[in-house]
């Protein structure tokens, strides 16, 4: 009787801690560009969150302003949820951010026309269908006639950086005629 009973109490514990489980709320604190934030943990500490699946116009590129003030519309100051917890090479988390009442913030960034799936990283059916919903309403970036994802714009910048650098190095410096040194004076006595 006394082994039931223990065995009871102890299934009740468990599917109360299992019930009760909160996940953790994370606030918006700063949108760094149209797809990607900066959150603050419970325990105060700043994560960089990388949007999961999407890409975003540069800040520079067309729409790349209209993309982050979309962002901050939706999120700025918002309490958030993260899923995922991936690093990409620059040490930021990369992940999809839901909203307290349910909204994913990478899908309505896509739906909305300011962001493209990323099919390098994405083969998700859900976000293409919202892409294309996007595009055939001309919402957001695809107003633009023929817009240029940032994967390009990002190829275009780095091969523009790189024959700068190129045509810095090939500049010679000027080379001045020596001059002769001064005789000097010859004094007769």
């Amino acid at each position: 009787m006394l082994k039931k009973s223990f065995l009871f109490c102890l299934f009740i514990i468990t599917l109360t801690t299992a019930c009760n489980k909160q996940e953790t709320l994370y606030k918006v604190v700063k949108i760094k560009d149209g797809d990607t934030v900066e959150l603050l943990s419970p325990d105060h500490q700043n994560i960089t969150v990388r949007f999961a699946e999407i890409d975003a116009p540069e800040k520079s590129q067309a729409f790349g302003q209209a993309a982050k003030q979309f962002t901050s519309d939706l999120c700025f100051g918002k309490m958030v949820k993260l899923v995922g917890n991936q690093h990409d090479r620059y040490g930021r988390t990369v992940a999809q951010i839901v909203l307290e009442n349910g909204i994913n913030v990478n899908y309505e960034i896509v739906k909305n026309g300011y962001a493209w799936q990323y099919l390098a990283y994405s083969h998700n059916m859900e976000l293409a269908g919202l892409e294309q919903h996007a595009r055939e309403n001309k919402l957001g970036l695809w107003q633009d006639a023929n817009p240029t994802p940032p994967w390009n714009f990002r190829k275009g910048e780095k091969q523009q950086r790189v024959e700068k650098k190129e045509k810095n190095q090939r500049k010679t410096k000027r080379h001045y005629k020596k001059r002769k040194p001064k005789q000097p004076e010859t004094v007769s006595f």
